[in-house]
């Protein structure tokens, strides 16, 4: 399919992984799938669309909320009941719109813009591959066998129900399969569909299904797991083609246009704004030690300790913990009083006042274009890539375990809780590490989980004064954040 703009042609091409784009005056896509019989999709080529450019990144961010809250309860070791009905509601929430095949529309071209978006690296290939892959899974599960059988027509898949004297040659080892899972005896009517036994892993690898000369027979109710390996196999080559093109044709000839937007979106934050101090409240220079130790997530804890040790932080550093330090509350003038006492005493204060004061007061709109700059999401700290010298980044994926295990320590967090975190940090669920951290120091539960640097410290002092009021004599045994209108 191709990319249209009001003067140009972007890219053109039947696998292209993007939706067509209208001019920036248009405000609704126009929809040529009205006729489909079924919505789900193996989103094999994408559709002949025209969208605005705001509902190209108003969708994907839906679609991103769906892929997110589904990471955070695989994450959370939900079971598969329990992930059905999340997805139910998460879809219902992020992607219905009032028309059936408006919403059709949405969900192929929101598929679309996030291919593009998490096609650029290993990684962010790895990611998106898992969360469709298990969306889809859930999403199919979900439909009437007619509907998934008539999906299965409407795709072509190259397999079939066995006849019924095939049924009659294997009934007896099929009925042993189905007792030792404790389920009906399969009869006459039962369907089976016979599959290479390479395509279906997951079930032969728990002796589910009857093997007989490299094919596997398939019943009804595992139907899914053929699908499900054919969409992840045409999804997983789709990405790299994808990748290709973004870097051989796509990213440089719509530099101006659409790769802004995805290079947005591949870090893009999806819960509260923490650009300004929530609940007008301030800290003080005076308590900002303190506070550290109290409330600072480990990724600002280490860079706020580092700059005490080395009175230096290298551009990546002073970036992640100067705006999270003014995100919660730290005023520009302590600010600069901050970073000038630790830095002047490697630097000296002409120096400081020559290099680096600009660039903070930059951060806090006073510069420049007078931007309000937004402290770092976990996203974005994650996705960071901090080279030798660097202290920035996520330490729960940067550091090594022994590392990690240290700074831990440090923190307070020992034991079961410390081989807990490891864990997650090796299945690459860094914010889920960080939730657990969380909930370990500060004895309670945290159900949204950990998505912001800010949102820890915010839950961490509210925690901590309702469990420290301030006493008759004013003192309170923590450091509390002070209001302005105080």
């Amino acid at each position: 399919m191709e990319i249209l703009s009001s003067s140009r042609r972007g890219y053109a091409g039947e696998d292209s992984p993007a939706s067509a784009i209208g001019s920036g005056s248009a405000s609704k896509y126009k929809s040529r799938l009205d006729n489909r019989s079924n919505k789900l999709s193996f989103y094999q080529s994408a559709p002949p669309l025209e969208v605005s450019l705001e509902d190209f990144e108003l969708f994907a961010v839906d679609r991103l909320r769906v892929l997110k809250g589904l990471e955070d309860a695989l994450s959370r070791g939900k079971k598969s009941e329990e992930l059905e009905s999340l997805v139910s509601e998460l879809w219902r929430k992020h992607m219905r719109t009032p028309n059936a095949a408006d919403m059709i529309d949405k969900d192929i071209i929101s598929h679309f813009v996030l291919r593009l978006v998490y096609c650029r690296t290993e990684e962010l290939r790895r990611w998106f591959l898992q969360m469709e892959t298990t969306l889809f899974r859930h999403r199919f599960r979900l439909e009437p066998p007619d509907a998934q059988r008539m999906f299965m027509e409407e795709c072509k898949l190259p397999y079939r129900a066995i006849t019924n004297p095939e049924f009659e040659t294997v009934k007896d080892k099929l009925g042993q399969v189905a007792r030792s899972l404790n389920q009906p005896l399969p009869n006459a009517d039962s369907i089976f569909y016979k599959v290479p036994f390479e395509e279906v892993p997951e079930l032969v690898a728990g002796r589910r299904v009857f093997l007989q000369n490299g094919h596997a027979f398939v019943p009804m109710n595992q139907l899914a797991a053929i699908v499900v390996g054919q969409f992840r196999s045409r999804l997983s080559k789709a990405l790299v083609l994808t990748n290709r093109k973004w870097t051989s044709t796509i990213a440089e000839k719509e530099k101006d246009r659409l790769t802004p937007i995805v290079e947005t979106l591949g870090t893009w934050y999806l819960g509260p704004d923490y650009s300004k101090p929530n609940d007008n409240t301030e800290i003080s220079l005076k308590d900002i030690d303190n506070l550290a130790n109290s409330s600072f997530p480990l990724c600002m804890r280490h860079l706020f300790f580092k700059v005490k040790e080395d009175h230096h932080l290298k551009h990546g550093g002073r970036m992640q913990l100067g705006l999270f330090l003014k995100g919660v509350g730290l005023k520009l003038e302590d600010a600069l009083a901050f970073w000038r006492a630790e830095f002047s005493q490697k630097v000296g204060v002409e120096r400081f006042d020559k290099e680096y004061a600009y660039s903070i007061r930059h951060n806090y709109g006073k510069e420049g274009k007078r931007t309000d700059y937004s402290p770092y999401s976990c996203q974005k700290v994650i996705m960071s890539t901090p080279g030798v010298g660097d202290h920035h980044g996520c330490p729960y994926r940067h550091f090594s375990e022994e590392n990690l295990r240290a700074a831990l320590g440090k923190m307070g967090v020992n034991g079961i809780t410390v081989d807990e975190v490891l864990r997650k940090t090796r299945e690459r669920h860094y914010q889920l590490a960080c939730t657990l951290t969380f909930e370990a120091l500060h004895a309670c539960s945290c159900d949204t989980g950990i998505n912001h640097p800010n949102q820890y410290f915010s839950e961490s002092q509210k925690i901590l004064q309702a469990k420290n009021p301030v006493s008759e004599s004013g003192e309170s045994p923590v450091t509390p954040v002070k209001s302005k209108r105080s």
